[in-house]
């Protein structure tokens, strides 16, 4: 009985032993990035308000994003001589099917000629507030309001400064 004692103290202590040996276990994994195609905005079309005449009451031109324009107050636009009505638009390329955010400017942009001024402001694009890449590019299109002053003189108005539209991935 003795011996049987001990042989079961022992297999106790193997047991114990053998346990304690593979409670402990290793694994390894890989590590990885992969870089995206990057966003990118590229000017294809500039804003223009076209052609227009303004009286002794100041007013505005309404652009949409689909390049219809609206005036407003002393604002007439000539029959036959609208010359070249264009909404701004870019060219959004990027990652296919990604979605992503569009910032318009925050403020308004000056345009002029022979140091009279006009501000274009009120900034609205198609689509708006976000858009798709779909098959890794779309067509982002941007209008604005023309606040024209009274008795605005004659002459091609222009902008020094570029309005700056910005997209980035959602």
């Amino acid at each position: 009985m003795k011996t049987s004692t001990k042989f079961s103290a022992l297999a106790i202590v193997m047991i114990l032993f053998a346990t304690t040996t593979f409670a402990q276990v290793t694994a390894s994994a890989s590590a990885s990035a992969q870089i995206l195609t990057p966003i990118a905005i590229t000017n294809t079309v500039d804003m223009n308000f076209g052609n227009f005449a303004v009286n002794s009451t100041s007013g505005t031109i309404v652009l949409t994003p689909a390049s219809s324009r609206t005036p407003t107050g002393g604002v007439t636009f000539l029959n036959g001589n609208n010359g070249t009505v264009t909404a701004a638009s870019f060219n959004v390329t990027g990652l296919a099917d990604a979605t992503y955010s569009i910032t318009l400017p925050a403020g308004p942009t000056t345009i002029s000629y022979a140091g009279n001024d006009m501000r274009v402001e009120d900034w609205t694009s198609n689509p708006t507030p976000t858009g798709t890449l779909t098959g890794g590019t779309q067509t982002l299109n941007v209008g604005a309001t023309l606040k024209v002053p009274a008795s605005s003189p004659a002459g091609l108005y222009t902008s020094a400064v570029p309005f700056e539209v910005t997209v980035n991935y959602n």
